[in-house]
């Protein structure tokens, strides 16, 4: 297929059925849509949308993003999952200020030596917010070219990337290439779905291959699958008499790094006596809730809650930058991860996040 063919039949689709008013393209400055190209990572439109306006609303720009403190930050994105992205774009504002004088760097390399940006999000952000001429391969659009070409493997692999890089780059446009770069995102995301794709609706039904094939779903091939381990921890929701619960704050990396969360404990492990020798707190009564299941990328976590009265002992735990009795009637500005936050708050049933 001729390469400009390829770009006026998808920017003739996105002119009738693309998504003209997401709230990052008005306006569509760098800023903005950094922030939603990040967020929009392993996360559906729909999902990022609501999160993108509070984020907004409370970080408009790199300097306030970056003199926020770190706990702020993560609560504005929890429920997100990947909190490594919201880690990343607080140290990637607070470099922007260092080093580019708060001003959101335009030029490819400058963006690649900013935390959590790669190749493909340094693309789209230039191409969306300054028009510049760079490809992208996303999910969508790794599947689109790897069924209109009929491409053998996993995407994962190195040279079914880089076949799938050098394709998005032939397929580049002169013109229009905002445009032609939210198209193509559109376009895989609506039509060329991952599961059902609407084929009969396919300006390039014609001509692509898998489809000729008779199984587009084929395409592109699948990671290897694996059986995920599955882990147990304990959780404890340890009250005091003001019926507040001991939170804890978690390393910087990691699992939930930067996040709060409760006390954890080992199923071989006595919690009365972790609770007196790790926390200065003598327990009463201790329940053993449902088991709840969280799902990482790489492993399940079973989480077994234990709800216990909390008296701390002289010279016991106290409040701290990493210790806090936290009132979850009147939540505050501090990130707690998904799970944690349905273990406080069981009857709010808060969306569920993404693996993380």
């Amino acid at each position: 297929m001729p390469d400009a063919d390829f770009a006026r039949l998808l920017l003739d689709w996105f002119d009738r059925h693309g998504r003209h008013d997401l709230p990052w393209q008005h306006p569509r400055t760098p800023y903005r849509v950094w922030i939603a190209e990040i967020m929009l990572q392993q996360t559906r439109v729909a999902t990022v949308i609501p999160y993108f306006r509070r984020f907004m609303t409370r970080f408009p720009d790199v300097a306030s993003l970056a003199a926020a403190a770190s706990d702020e930050v993560l609560q504005h994105w929890s429920g997100l999952g990947y909190y490594a992205r919201a880690r990343n774009l607080h140290a990637a504002a607070r470099q922007i200020v260092a080093q580019h004088g708060g001003v959101f760097p335009e030029r490819f390399e400058a963006l690649l030596a900013l935390p959590g940006i790669g190749r493909s999000t340094a693309g789209a952000i230039l191409a969306q917010a300054c028009g510049q001429r760079h490809a992208i391969l996303d999910g969508n659009v790794k599947r689109l070219l790897a069924r209109l070409h009929a491409i053998d493997g996993w995407p994962g692999q190195k040279a079914v990337a880089d076949r799938l890089w050098a394709l998005s780059e032939e397929c580049l446009p002169r013109q229009r290439l905002a445009d032609y770069t939210q198209a193509i995102m559109d376009f895989g995301a609506t039509c060329c779905r991952r599961s059902r794709p609407r084929c009969d609706d396919c300006p390039f039904a014609g001509r692509c291959a898998a489809r000729a094939q008779g199984d587009p779903a084929a395409y592109p091939g699948r990671r290897p699958r694996k059986t995920l381990p599955v882990k147990r921890v304990r959780m404890l929701l340890l009250r005091n008499r003001q019926q507040q619960i001991l939170l804890l704050k978690r390393p910087p990396s990691g699992i939930w790094g930067g996040l709060w969360s409760l006390p954890e404990c080992a199923h071989d492990e006595d919690i009365a006596g972790f609770c007196r020798e790790r926390l200065g707190i003598e327990i009463e009564n201790p329940q053993t809730g449902e088991i709840l299941r969280h799902t990482f990328s790489h492993f399940h976590l079973d989480i077994t809650p234990v709800h216990a009265r909390a008296r701390t002992v002289e010279g016991g735990v106290m409040e701290s930058g990493q210790r806090v009795w936290y009132n979850s009637r009147q939540p505050d500005a501090r990130g707690l991860p998904a799970p944690v936050k349905r273990l406080l708050n069981p009857t709010e049933h808060p969306e569920q996040e993404p693996t993380t």
